[in-house]
């Protein structure tokens, strides 16, 4: 019998789950495919919006959208059409129940919970296709798979270590090839973002300007220290790059921020004789505050183009 068994809502950029329906099925089958839910949550960030993997009795299949991927398992024999129907009417009504803010902020697994009762109640629709009052979008979703058909996810691919780790949602186009280049985008950038972009541009200017006095001073007075000058030109490598890390994506962003702030404020302690305290504070604040405006920008989920 063809059948949805189960249903989750996984936060995109962590695997974080959010919600996930009440399973009854402990079959050693069913058991085996959670293992691989999870295995595909903590690599969503790195495939394409929309994915299939057939695990021999029953499928995987889910869409992304807006840092949000919604997942469901089905026996092999269900119907493909119906399958994202399915996955695009939780994702309406999640988008529709809470806002970004929520799903981007939440630290607990299972915190939207309660959403359980809406994908219990579309699944029973969904398992009784003679109830269905969506057959007039069917057509759609047979014309839109077929021209862009999801992406297979073999089990070989799933267990290598490195698997997907080159895989960019960005450039796939349904079939053939995907380029090994990671191209991910970032959510729309901010009023603060742009002010701590602009200041961090200042302050990579001022020891900019600072670093070539200094050499102007060592050429002058024999007597002068070099490792200023290496002070001022590594702060201002580093809110430079940190203007780079608000802008793109790149492996480890967060990290790669922190330990640039690290290093602006190793800078400034060294540089304390040559500046006051106000120029230290503001050196030291306005890099914290571009860490965290690089922290908050989070990439960013594709929405998906089929109409149901």
């Amino acid at each position: 019998m063809s059948m949805i068994l189960s249903a989750s809502v996984v936060r995109v950029r962590d695997g974080l789950p959010l919600s996930a329906s009440t399973d009854y099925d402990q079959s050693t089958g069913v058991q085996e495919c959670r293992k691989y839910f999870k295995m595909l949550s903590k690599k969503l960030s790195q495939l394409p919006d929309r994915c299939t993997l057939k695990t021999g009795q029953y499928n995987i299949n889910f869409i992304s959208s807006l840092g949000v991927s919604y997942m469901m398992l089905c026996t092999e024999n269900y119907p493909s059409v119906l399958a994202f129907c399915f996955l695009d009417e939780l994702q309406k009504e999640f988008i529709t129940t809470y806002n970004m803010m929520k799903t981007n902020t939440a630290v607990r697994p299972y915190c939207f919970i309660e959403f359980d009762n809406f994908i219990q109640r579309t699944k029973q629709r969904y398992n009784n296709t003679r109830s269905l009052s969506t057959k007039m979008n069917l057509a759609d979703m047979q014309t839109e798979i077929k021209l862009r058909p999801p992406y297979q996810i073999s089990l070989s691919e799933l267990g290598s270590a490195n698997g997907f780790a080159h895989l960019s949602a960005a450039e796939y186009k349904g079939t053939g090839k995907i380029s090994a280049a990671p191209h991910q985008r970032l959510e729309p950038v901010t009023l603060p973002g742009i002010v701590s972009f602009v200041l961090s541009l200042l302050c990579g200017a001022l020891n900019l300007i600072r670093g070539f006095h200094a050499i102007e001073s060592l050429l002058q007075n024999e007597g002068e220290d070099f490792s200023y000058v290496i002070a001022f030109f590594l702060g201002t490598a580093a809110c430079l790059y940190q203007c780079y890390l608000f802008v793109y994506y790149t492996g480890w962003r967060n990290a790669k921020s922190f330990l640039t702030f690290g290093l602006i404020c190793l800078c400034n302690m060294y540089l304390y004789e040559l500046r006051n305290l106000w120029q230290l504070f503001f050196h030291v604040t306005v890099g914290a505050f571009s860490t965290l405006q690089i922290r908050l920008r989070r990439p960013q989920g594709k929405s998906p183009d089929y109409n149901v």
